[in-house]
């Protein structure tokens, strides 16, 4: 039993720092882009945060346990696949698109490559949907990032790729602090566990 609360424990805290760097890197360089623009130096860290975004998934449905039922089994699967998608994408745009004038942009997004960059964006926003109903459902994660998580994700899935604006820097903002909010619920899950197992000393 130990050793199962020293794993729960050590994914829990592994999933929480991930997800509070996923948010970081989401949150803050949107906040910058409000002032300045996209610029290369913010479009490194958007790049990346998805990749921290993963730990944070499974450690969310770790924490649900079998309070998620059927539903967060098949939205954990279809969430992972829509992440590691929709991450790939914008990875791409981020790192490789972003360096290229318009020209060349428009030559390159031909063939398959639109419906697989739009596809992406619908697997990722169902993922989330999922996910976030079924966060809503088991009532195991505070109730407002949960709902977020179900509602903005989506909605950031499609209206990321809209021109830079105030709009779009406040939608990033906004999914960094929902990342953020149930990284600090899965912090203090870790926290309440290790108090749990503790022994309890007795004084002589």
């Amino acid at each position: 039993m130990s050793s199962s609360l020293t794993s729960s424990t050590s994914t829990f805290r592994a999933g929480a720092l991930c997800g509070l760097l996923s948010g970081l890197l989401i949150a803050l360089p949107a906040l910058v882009e409000a002032f300045t623009g996209e610029t290369s130096a913010t479009s490194v860290p958007l790049a990346l945060s998805s990749a921290f975004a993963l730990p944070l998934l499974t450690a969310l449905h770790r924490r649900q346990g079998p309070a998620g039922g059927r539903l967060a089994e098949v939205a954990h699967t279809v969430n992972l696949v829509g992440l590691g998608l929709f991450g790939g994408a914008a990875f791409a745009s981020n790192l490789v698109l972003f360096y290229f004038n318009d020209d060349v942009i428009e030559e390159t997004l031909t063939g398959p490559t639109i419906p697989a960059l739009i596809g992406s964006a619908a697997v990722f926003a169902v993922g989330c949907a999922l996910f976030g109903a079924a966060m809503i459902r088991a009532r195991v994660l505070p109730r407002v990032p949960s709902w977020g998580y179900a509602v903005v994700l989506p909605l950031f899935a499609f209206l990321t790729s809209l021109p830079d604006s105030l709009l779009t820097s406040a939608l990033h903002v906004l999914v960094g602090v929902i990342l953020m909010w149930l990284s600090a619920a899965l912090w203090r899950t870790a926290g309440g566990i290790e108090h749990a197992s503790a022994p309890n000393h007795v004084s002589v």
